[in-house]
């Protein structure tokens, strides 16, 4: 793959370059291609069976059932019971999953954490499991494939910025960059959780800058104010997800000043579910 393009947007009077990852694949594309890029140069052969769990609005969950339907490997993703109405849905991250070949369990909650603790118990050499979010130590190789491309490009610039789940890509974007101040936001939990699952991983370093939000977010909660960055960036000709990118943009525009080049992550094949879920809360689309 070529490396993905550069853009350059003014967002409120503010200059911002963005990396382009969201061209790559209309579903495995983002940090979530990054993430699995180690898995996508394995041989087919290796592995027949892939599984996962986690929330069913997952972009990590539909990039893995892209990867799965290229390789032509078995998925299995469990999650948490879901409500009717999400079944039902012909849009979103978890119908598009399933078009790909997904095989969804629900556990239920009193189970769920027991079941995901057992999965790897006599698992066979055929079969791999990919913690939630895609948090693991393979992504490390497909970062460092994003660090050198953001190398080569000689920017004007110092400090990159990504919003996390679990950290994993901007834990090893740090890594790899050690020059680079790395700027995220936690989108699920809060900053301890953040801290938590990526020191869970490797040590964070001192060049990963975590931007606390102004007040408390609940993950894939329509908010106002989320949508009204979600539409003036897409006025500035970019469309970003509506699930983890106005945390970060919008943390970035109270906490930082200076230019920052933000990594796209994908993911908007969510939006046409969110968007109907804010038109559903009376919120102005």
């Amino acid at each position: 793959m070529t490396s993905s393009p550069i853009s350059k947007i003014i967002l409120d009077g503010r200059e911002f370059y963005v990396k382009r990852d969201d061209l790559i694949d209309p579903f495995l594309a983002g940090n979530k291609y990054r993430k699995l890029y180690s898995l996508l140069q394995t041989p087919s052969s290796k592995f027949n069976k892939i599984i996962s769990y986690g929330g069913t609005q997952s972009n990590a969950m539909l990039a893995i059932a892209a990867m799965c339907k290229t390789k032509g490997w078995e998925f299995i993703y469990y999650s948490k019971p879901i409500s009717q109405t999400q079944k039902s849905q012909e849009s979103g991250n978890l119908f598009e999953s399933k078009k790909l070949g997904m095989w969804h369990v629900e556990i239920e909650n009193d189970n769920y954490k027991e079941l995901i603790s057992s999965l790897r118990v006599n698992l066979d050499d055929k079969t791999y499991i990919i913690d939630q979010g895609g948090a693991d130590e393979s992504a490390k190789e497909g970062l460092k494939v994003l660090a050198n491309e953001i190398e080569s490009e000689n920017l004007d610039i110092s400090s990159l910025a990504t919003p996390s789940g679990t950290g994993t890509t901007a834990l090893f974007l740090a890594l790899a960059l050690p020059k680079y101040k790395i700027y995220t936001t936690p989108c699920v939990g809060d900053v301890e959780y953040l801290k938590k699952q990526m020191s869970a991983l490797y040590k964070i370093p001192d060049n990963l800058i975590i931007l606390e939000p102004s007040k408390k977010y609940h993950f894939a909660k329509p908010y106002p104010e989320f949508l009204s960055i979600y539409k003036r960036l897409f006025a500035c000709g970019i469309e970003f997800d509506l699930l983890y990118a106005p945390a970060m943009w919008k943390s970035l525009l109270e906490q930082t000043e200076e230019k920052v080049l933000y990594i796209h992550s994908g993911g908007i094949t969510g939006n046409e579910s969110m968007l109907q879920r804010y038109k559903t809360k009376g919120l102005n689309l």
